[in-house]
């Protein structure tokens, strides 16, 4: 079980929640419209705020508030 993601914390809008990308428990990941194939560890679970996009993102997509 994964645990539960500063973006899910924070209440970002993006965030979708978690999925498995295999046949394992290492295989699950937490993600979002920023990042499909799953939330980079500096931003889901450490002091990444994730207010610029990361280089190579692949769109500009950052943090916003739920509302």
């Amino acid at each position: 079980m994964l645990a539960r993601p500063n973006c899910h914390k924070r209440k970002c809008k993006h965030f979708i929640g978690a999925r498995w990308l295999g046949d394992s428990e290492e295989s699950e990941v937490v993600y979002c419209k920023a990042f499909p194939n799953g939330i980079p560890g500096e931003i889901a679970y450490a002091l990444n705020l994730h207010k610029k996009p990361l280089p190579n993102q692949g769109n500009d997509i950052v943090y916003e508030r739920e509302t």
